[in-house]
């Protein structure tokens, strides 16, 4: 998700997102402990999606 289109939701709509990407990170997190998952780059760009968002909603 690109930076312009996270600054055209609403703040609850950012909120929802938020808790949407951070149980999918604990999944990945979960899968990868258990067995390698094929793309563990995709653990770090959970993340720095999660943080976008965050900064996304302090701003507004």
């Amino acid at each position: 998700m690109k930076n312009t289109e996270i600054r055209s939701l609403a703040a609850s709509e950012i909120a929802e997102r938020i808790v949407a990407e951070q149980e999918n990170l604990s999944k990945l997190k979960f899968a990868h402990s258990i067995s390698p998952i094929e793309n563990p780059n995709r653990i770090r760009e959970t993340k720095r999606l999660i943080a976008r968002l965050q900064t996304a909603l302090a701003s507004k």
